[in-house]
């Protein structure tokens, strides 16, 4: 398979990082008291990790001129120059370089400001050696990965993933790199297709030629055509000039048209035809252009389905559908989240200028199992918002945004570790005759005071019934039950419609969709 660089040095995370560490610059200890360096230069030196000592902040300051270390371990209390200062100073010079405050238990209120000026960790004296050994451990594994994440940005490489799924993305488009086959990919939105059309293009015999895009979604169908195959002068009012349209413009190279499932029924008969035989007309033109060009589809919806319902063109499918590469959702590859995550963070970080923010194991345990709907455009955009809006270097859960600490309900952690009781499965979303008996919930439903009285009542007199006969987790059964009727009453007054359920109850697609599962809800067909 040909070298897709990037890729190829991320998939092999693990190898890459042992191969960095044999060329790594030693960690620096500063500390006025040699007993502690020596404690720490026997511990570190039993790791078999180079080290370099300095009895004062000044010394290091000199050093640090002409020298990086991988990780920098110094005390916040010396004579002259202080840590604090000694801090500030290698931040300026090396702003990714991680640095370790050591401080008595009376300077806590100075390791505080110690991080305020960008510090990794800070140690606490007496520390126990084998904790302080893991910390600079830790500290030294964020410097590597800070290394590959740079050389990969260095490299300017599209496409990340270490998970099997991404691997066979990668082993189809070294076997793609010589050829000019149409290829159509899927996948949801987000998932980087425009970025995989780019790797086809830029692997291919096309690749010194223009490479042009074109969101056939984001264009109004009466300017649509003009787009693809440009006008000629007077061909409809403000037409002052001839226009090239994409095909012209991506001739030679290769033109990716995204989000084909919404292109409008009579301009795929158009491109179907260019398809065919590599002619097209501009609009209002009398003479055939040919068109030596490579199309590269894409879509996030099922175009079998489109073609069934009469939305697309059967014989225009399988012109397209030579050969189908469909891209893996964020879900079904969340091991890539924190590479993916380390990634964004210092490209944002690049972008602004400003210090890499860093991920406590909390925080990125918890995004590894978040559903984002957004797949990787989504982590990208959260990622952006953590660089801006974090207020400190280390990312800890409670630093996310709300409202993705909402998506992920209590009871959804409780039930790691305790089994929630059965549930009765609801009854289909069909309205009951006028002639019937209201349901519960409609009775509540109308705004009278005296209905929501009698549902309050109701709600206590259960509650106090389960409690009085000893049941258990009387919260979680009654707070599902709650969720069941308020899901399946959203759901009957929109006709099974999920989207709009969701906005009117004020939660999200994704929710909506994980309790209906949870709750054994049984939906109704949308009108």
């Amino acid at each position: 398979m040909r070298n897709i660089g990037h890729n190829k040095i991320m998939a092999d995370n693990s190898q890459t990082i042992d191969a960095t560490k044999r060329d790594m610059k030693p960690i620096w200890i500063v500390d006025d008291d040699e007993s502690i360096r020596w404690v720490l230069e026997k511990a570190l030196a039993r790791e078999n990790l180079a080290l370099r000592s300095f009895s004062n902040a000044h010394d290091a300051i000199v050093a640090l001129e002409h020298e990086k270390p991988q990780v920098l371990v110094s005390d916040i209390r010396m004579p002259g120059t202080s840590g604090i200062e000694l801090l500030k100073i290698a931040k300026t010079q090396h702003p990714d370089l991680p640095v370790i405050i050591m401080t008595a238990f009376s300077d806590l209120d100075s390791a505080v400001s110690a991080f305020q000026g960008g510090a990794f960790e800070y140690l606490a004296k007496p520390f126990d050696v084998n904790k302080a050994v893991e910390l600079i451990r830790r500290a030294l594994e964020e410097s590597l990965r800070e290394v590959i994440v740079e050389q990969s940005l260095s490299q300017n490489q599209e496409i990340l993933g270490q998970a099997p799924a991404m691997q066979d993305v990668f082993r189809a488009i070294g076997r793609l790199s010589q050829s000019n086959v149409t290829v159509l990919i899927t996948g949801e939105s987000g998932t980087g297709k425009e970025l995989v059309a780019c790797a086809l293009h830029k692997h291919s015999p096309r690749a010194s030629q223009p490479f042009v895009a074109l969101n056939t979604a984001a264009i109004p169908k009466d300017l649509l055509e003009s787009e693809l195959f440009g006008h000629e002068r007077g061909a409809f009012t403000g037409a002052q000039v001839m226009r090239r349209g994409r095909f012209e413009q991506a001739e030679g190279g290769t033109l990716f048209l995204d989000e084909i499932g919404d292109m409008p029924f009579d301009l795929q008969t158009r491109l179907l035809r260019v398809l065919s035989d590599g002619h097209f007309y501009r609009v209002g033109g009398h003479h055939p252009l040919k068109a030596n060009v490579r199309v590269i589809a894409a879509t996030h919806q099922n175009l079998e389905q489109r073609v069934k319902e009469g939305m697309f063109r059967e014989d225009l499918y399988h012109r397209l559908n030579v050969i189908r590469l469909r891209l893996p959702s964020l879900r079904e590859r969340s091991e890539d989240i924190p590479l993916l995550t380390r990634h964004f963070l210092a490209k944002s970080a690049k972008q602004l200028g400003v210090d890499t923010k860093h991920m406590s194991e909390q925080a990125m345990r918890f995004l590894s199992r978040l559903d984002l709907p957004g797949n990787v455009r989504q982590l990208e955009n959260l990622c952006n918002w953590i660089t801006v809006m974090a207020p400190g270097q280390a990312v800890d859960l409670k630093d996310l945004p709300q409202e993705l600490l909402q998506e992920q309900p209590l009871a959804e952690q409780a039930r790691e570790s305790v089994q929630a009781p059965p549930v009765v499965p609801d009854q289909v979303f069909t309205p009951p005759p006028r002639s019937e008996v209201p349901m519960p919930e409609e009775r509540f439903s109308t705004g009278n005071k005296d209905s929501v009285s009698d549902w309050s009542s109701l709600l206590e007199t259960e509650a106090s019934e389960m409690l009085t006969s000893g049941q258990s987790e009387v919260m979680d059964t009654l707070g599902r039950r709650f969720e069941s009727t308020l899901i399946r009453v959203a759901l009957r007054h929109t006709h099974g419609r999920r989207n709009d359920a969701a906005t009117r109850l004020g939660i999200g697609r994704n929710t909506i969709t994980r309790k209906i599962q949870e709750l054994n809800i049984t939906e109704a067909k949308e009108d």
